[in-house]
């Protein structure tokens, strides 16, 4: 009898790009990925917390360089790209969430979240897909959705509808690039405790909310995304495009 063999999911070898890498979920992306072998390019606005954030990474022992991006900015997003591509991987973990009653919802608002969620999602996987096809490779392309592209919440129209479309979009594109052997797929945490989301933390109503939503009975770690982003970057998950993985304690069970 000849046993069936697991896919690798190693990384050696592979070139990733990890938007939004400076802090909270895409470092912890970027830091599973260099684990796996993958030499880790990190990208975000602020230089301090990227060098740092490289720094810790370099001393151990992972692969890893900088790219100073601003992923809402179309054209500079696709030359950086292009300058410094093609990547096997992307991440793309870079939003924004400003919450607010639907019927206080401000135009400026509504315009920040969606260039920043829709517009430099679209544009950012694109520039990594041309890329890939200009270069005649593979590759996987991995958005940092959320729970929330599936259900709705108080206070949170905009971004539930930002985070519809990365959906909607992924769908598109799998069905696009499927026969180039592109893959592309959505992580969808629930709330991950991360620096950004410290403020819902600090709150006891919003607290008890959450944990009465997650079956499990806790929040989210940013370690509970590592193993998730390293399966769908790997050969391990290469039957996997056009879909989501939802990471979010069962809230969207019932």
């Amino acid at each position: 009898m000849t046993l069936p063999k697991t896919p690798s999911f190693d990384l050696t070898g592979k070139r990733a790009l990890v938007a939004g890498a400076s802090s909270g979920i895409g470092l912890g992306c970027a830091v599973a990925l260099a684990e796996g072998g993958a030499h880790v390019t990190l990208a975000a606005r602020s230089v301090d917390k990227l060098e740092a954030a490289a720094a810790d990474m370099t001393a151990a022992g992972m692969q890893v360089d900088t790219l100073v991006l601003d992923v809402s900015d179309v054209a500079a997003t696709e030359a950086a790209v292009g300058a410094h591509g093609p990547f096997d991987i992307l991440v793309n973990s870079a939003g924004l969430a400003i919450h607010s009653p639907a019927i206080e919802t401000t135009e400026a608002d509504f315009d920040a979240v969606s260039n920043l969620n829709i517009k430099g999602a679209y544009f950012l996987t694109r520039a990594v897909a041309k890329g890939l096809i200009a270069a005649g490779k593979t590759g996987s392309l991995i958005n940092i959705s959320s729970q929330m592209a599936h259900v709705g919440g108080p206070d949170r129209a905009v971004y539930c509808a930002t985070k519809h479309a990365v959906e909607g979009f992924t769908k598109a594109m799998a069905i696009e690039w499927g026969p180039l052997g592109i893959r592309i797929n959505t992580i969808c945490p629930t709330f991950i405790r991360t620096p950004l989301t410290e403020p819902t933390f600090s709150d006891p109503e919003k607290v008890k909310w959450l944990q009465e939503k997650i079956k499990l009975g806790r929040t989210g770690e940013v370690a509970d995304m590592m193993g998730a982003v390293l399966y769908l970057a790997s050969d391990a998950s290469s039957l996997m495009t056009g879909t989501h993985m939802l990471i979010d304690g069962g809230w969207t069970a019932d």
